[in-house]
């Protein structure tokens, strides 16, 4: 099978390479997935996980990408829940080879069924940020209806999804991003934007919780934003600074196959849009890990045509 690896840690992304693998095997409730499309993060070869298994063994060459929409093909021993020909969706293991691959093998407990209204390209584009989204809003900051929450970059990926999902809870949501992003912010249900490059993010006063995806100095001045008993989430770094009488947490996304057969019923009733920027093939997925210019939405790789 064709797939895109890595095995040279110190090439960066001129490591990236086309090339042909042997068909995965389905290990123990394991499913073996025919990707239609999929998803990745520009990061990744900075991840650990890239290079070692969970015994930090090294697992070259590897399969980056853990976003995927397609069709079961094949089920593991003791193999529950889903069936060869259900079309699917979900979030691989981050020490196991991807799913920038014709096939990948991936645990059944992280894929949820994919409604036939939903199309792979869209579908490939919702795990992480839809997860991560959630998780950070609901799971961690328990936003409730009512609150104030403030969503950096709220024109990418994750937060355009979590924009969307505060505003459907009844939050007042405080977007930031660039100047080029204010449209799209409100236009996702924002009540207000703020330009971090030229307005005064102090000036929007306390917040009930703050959803930070920048990091460093963005992540440093919104904890003096956090009004007591609030919360701030963070999937850039370790936080290191805590907001006066509030909580400050950073995570990483964990799969959730019922949360996401919730997201894509949302997909499907149109009260949900990832913002999809640039499609590639698999044979140019390289080329999109460091992109000639930035591209408003999430690059997806359609491994197989409709």
């Amino acid at each position: 099978m064709h797939a895109i690896t890595v095995k040279d840690r110190d090439a960066g992304v001129s490591g990236l390479t086309f090339t042909e693998l042997p068909h995965p095997h389905a290990a123990e409730n394991d499913v073996i997935v025919e990707v239609h499309a999929a998803g990745f993060t520009p990061g990744e070869l900075d991840w650990p996980s890239t290079w070692t298994d969970r015994a930090g063994r090294d697992r070259t060459p590897s399969v980056p990408g853990h976003e995927l929409s397609g069709v079961v093909t094949e089920l593991g021993y003791g193999t529950t829940g889903l069936t060869i020909g259900q079309r699917v969706f979900g979030l691989t293991d981050w020490t196991r080879n991807g799913t920038l691959a014709q096939y990948t093998a991936v645990e059944a407990r992280n894929l949820a069924p994919l409604p036939a209204a939903v199309d792979h390209v869209t579908a490939a584009a919702l795990p992480i940020s839809g997860l991560t989204a959630w998780q950070a809003l609901f799971d961690h900051a328990h936003l409730t209806t009512g609150q104030n929450v403030l969503i950096h970059g709220a024109a990418g990926g994750v937060g355009s999804i979590a924009v969307q999902l505060a505003r459907e809870a009844g939050a007042r949501v405080i977007a930031t991003g660039r100047a080029a992003d204010r449209d799209t912010a409100l236009g996702l249900g924002a009540d207000t934007f703020v330009d971090l490059q030229a307005e005064k993010l102090e000036e929007i006063g306390e917040v009930d919780v703050v959803l930070d995806v920048i990091g460093g100095e963005i992540l440093e001045r919104s904890t003096a934003l956090v009004r007591p008993g609030g919360t701030l989430v963070t999937i850039a770094e370790q936080v290191t600074i805590q907001p006066h009488d509030g909580r400050a947490i950073f995570f990483v996304v964990e799969p959730d196959r019922a949360r996401l057969a919730d997201l894509a019923e949302r997909l499907r009733h149109g009260r949900l849009k990832p913002i999809i920027g640039a499609v590639r093939t698999l044979a140019e997925a390289a080329s999109a890990f460091t992109p000639d210019k930035r591209t408003p939405g999430k690059t997806i790789i359609r491994v197989k045509e409709a």
